[in-house]
């Protein structure tokens, strides 16, 4: 195979030398120049652009580009020197407008400049990296006409003039003001924020911090506002028509700064008129525009919320801890279901629901409703009142309400056990008497309070329900045993309860009538005879009699009583005059309860069947009572003073306290050994902190009592000390 010849090829220079005429630059330049007078003198119609793009595009080529550039840049400065003098020397209100129509001039003739220098723009301009030609149009128009020492100061001055006339409500020309803002945008973002934007907003803080203070002297909270808000629109609105979109956030931040935080202070508390008397006169519309100015600035709904708080806790102490409001139970509640309504709808309507807001009135309903001791007595009282007799009538919806907000102050309690001893207590009264308006609803509320605490909470009531309906069974089959021998006797109803379920107190004697007490034996026969290894004790504290009377001129009435009144009057029938001293010995009635029966039976105007000398409201142990032959009433039944539940008097508070201090005793024990039986060995103090965060969904456990718990367990060999630390705790298994 033979090998390739190589061939080697050499590209050789031109033969002849191509000569340019040495003045073609200059004559090239002199034709550019003359279309660039020509275009800024508006004679650019008569031009050849196919020609004059040619032109400089052979310069270009021709290495002449450094010539053109600066050739244009000298051009374009002369022009741009003449336009300045022309915009200064124009007076007044032409002078933004000469000004405007000298740009758009400008703007047309650097179009169709660069369309000449087209090819320059491309190759020349990059490869030097010089300023392209728009964008240095922009650059001679920026140092020559809009830099220039008068024109400068005079624009900057014109602009915030206007800017000044819009704010007092002079009507300006937008369009004008839209395109000379834009020319400075246009111009690169510096030239905008320096020549107008920093002037724009020092003047403005200048201007609402002189218009604050005039307005704060002169307004009250409510007017401020509405002209802050209307002064806050304006701004953003100014933005929109003739800004740029960014100065939005600035222009309000001042707005912000100079009419709402440096007086926000002063607005909320002002005389008469601030944040206290807008809650307290439910003005929705000014709490709303405060709330939403407020929110601008960094503490402003702080401010709010504290001072609404404080507010609520001051205005709730003052309900909480009023002698005469803690007079009617059911008004005090009621007052503090409206008081949380009323701040409710204001959070709602005028704070956007706010949850910090919701917090803050949560937790000063907690803080001023456990002011009050009472307060879990009267919230059960406020509910017994409204199961006897308040939601009669009222549809199942209104009724879930009124148990709803129930259990919102339900929720605020920290000693709900002790609110469970007084319902449980008020329920046993409803159930027993008969006077509760519905099952329904009680099953309800029963329902809501097992949600919330749990069933350990509720299993005693709802065994209360149980014992009512196994009674009606039992009584039933009483009757059934024993009819024929009850035919002449008092018809006896009993309702059987559990020891555990039901609020039984101390059992006290008390003489029933003989007849009734026969009754009472053969149901206790009858009762032991069919259910094995059951006791019965009478209840008598508890229970009702329907007895019929008759009075003078024949005149018959069922008096409705309870068993302790029944008893008294009963003895009435042997005798015509007993003093208190013989009615006490007959009936052997505690102290307390005999008062107050004698009291409802001889000092309750139109129910006042006995009489007593002397004639008082009070029951004294001289008293001497007769029989009032002389009583009428239009009802023939008659109720007297029926089992209502009622403020509890001291030594009964004490001793319901007392019960609820016994009952806590083995639920914090209960909790002490779970947590050592979990942890093995732990500090007092982490025992303390425990105990607490486990018991406080029902009562707020006081650390004393833990530590006396604590020995307790210890001296039952529970836990032990360590005997290095004393502090330390052991669990012994």
């Amino acid at each position: 195979m033979s090998s390739q010849k190589k061939r080697n090829f050499q590209i050789e220079a031109f033969k002849h030398r191509v000569v340019v005429d040495p003045k073609y630059a200059e004559k090239t330049w002199k034709i550019l120049e003359h279309a660039i007078h020509e275009i800024y003198n508006h004679n650019a119609s008569g031009l050849s652009f196919e020609e004059l793009y040619r032109n400089a595009y052979n310069m270009v080529l021709h290495k002449f580009g450094e010539k053109l550039y600066s050739g244009l840049v000298s051009t374009m400065t002369l022009h741009l020197k003449e336009i300045a003098a022309s915009v200064d020397a124009s007076q007044g209100p032409l002078f933004l407008e000469e000004l405007n129509r000298k740009w758009m001039e400008h703007n047309k003739a650097l179009q169709m400049i660069r369309d000449i220098l087209m090819y320059m723009d491309r190759t020349f301009i990059p490869s030097t990296h010089k300023t392209p030609v728009h964008e240095l149009g922009l650059n001679l128009w920026r140092d020559n006409i809009i830099h220039s020492t008068n024109i400068q100061t005079r624009l900057k001055d014109t602009l915030l003039e206007i800017v000044q006339k819009e704010r007092g409500g002079e009507v300006i020309n937008k369009g004008l003001m839209r395109n000379i803002v834009k020319m400075l945008m246009d111009l690169g973002p510096t030239v905008y924020q320096n020549d107008f934007e920093k002037p724009f907003l020092d003047v403005s803080a200048t201007f609402y911090r002189g218009e604050s203070q005039q307005f704060i002297e002169c307004c009250d909270c409510g007017d401020y506002l509405k002209k802050a808000e209307k002064r806050l629109n304006e701004e953003i609105e100014r933005v929109s028509h003739y800004l740029d979109a960014k100065s939005e956030v600035k222009i309000t931040n001042v707005v912000e700064k100079e009419m709402i935080e440096t007086q926000m202070t002063r607005l909320v508390h002002m005389e008469n008129s601030g944040l206290v008397n807008m809650i307290v006169d439910d003005k929705y519309e000014d709490l709303s525009r405060m709330y939403n100015l407020f929110r601008r600035v960094p503490t402003g709904l702080m401010l709010i919320r504290d001072v609404m708080t404080s507010h609520i806790r001051e205005t709730g102490k003052q309900l909480v801890t009023d002698p005469e409001r803690l007079k009617d139970p059911v008004d005090f509640v009621q007052r503090l279901l409206d008081e949380k309504d009323k701040h409710d709808k204001i959070i709602n309507l005028a704070f956007n629901n706010d949850k910090t807001f919701q917090n803050a009135l949560n937790s000063s309903f907690e803080y001023f409703i456990n002011l009050n001791p009472r307060s879990p007595e009267f919230i059960s009282l406020f509910v017994d009142d409204k199961l006897r007799k308040g939601l009669k009538g009222v549809s199942e919806e209104d009724v879930e309400i009124v148990l709803d907000k129930v259990m919102m102050l339900f929720r605020y309690l920290q000693e709900k056990d002790v609110f469970e001893k007084y319902y449980k207590q008020h329920l046993a009264k409803r159930l027993l008497s008969g006077k509760s308006v519905s099952e329904d609803a009680e099953r309800s509320l029963i329902l809501k309070l097992k949600t919330e605490c749990g069933y350990q909470f509720t299993s005693k009531l709802e065994g209360m329900f149980t014992d009512m309906k196994t009674s009606q069974d039992t009584m039933q089959g009483f009757y059934e045993a024993m009819g024929p021998a009850l035919s002449d006797g008092p018809t006896l109803t009993v309702h059987v309860l559990t020891t555990g379920s039901w609020p039984t107190q101390s059992t006290t004697t008390c003489n029933l009538p003989p007849e009734i007490l026969s009754v009472c034996d053969k149901f206790r026969t009858y009762y032991l005879g069919t259910h094995n290894g059951r006791r019965l004790t009478w209840q008598t504290n508890m229970g009702s009699a329907d007895i019929k009377a008759t009075f003078a001129r024949g005149q018959k009435h069922e008096l409705n009583v309870s068993t302790y009144q029944m008893c008294v009057l009963m003895l009435f029938n042997n005798a015509d005059r007993l003093s208190y001293k013989e009615i006490e010995q007959a009936v052997e009635i505690p102290t307390m309860e005999l008062k107050r029966c004698l009291q409802s039976l001889a000092c309750a105007k139109g129910k006042n069947v006995l009489r007593k000398e002397p004639m008082s409201k009070d029951i004294g142990e001289d008293d001497e009572f007769y029989f009032n032959d002389k009583f009428s009433s239009k009802f023939y039944k008659v109720k007297i003073g029926t089992v209502v539940a009622q403020k509890e008097s001291e030594p009964e508070k004490q001793e319901t306290r007392q019960r609820v201090e016994e009952d806590r005793k083995p639920q914090i024990e209960a909790a002490i050994v779970r947590i050592m039986k979990a942890r093995r060995v732990l500090d007092h103090n982490n025992i303390v902190a425990e105990v607490t965060k486990q018991l406080q969904s029902r009562f707020l456990p006081n650390p004393v009592v833990i530590k006396k718990r604590i020995e307790s367990l210890i001296e039952r060999e529970f836990l032990e000390r360590d005997r290095e630390d004393r502090k330390l705790y052991r669990y012994l298994a």
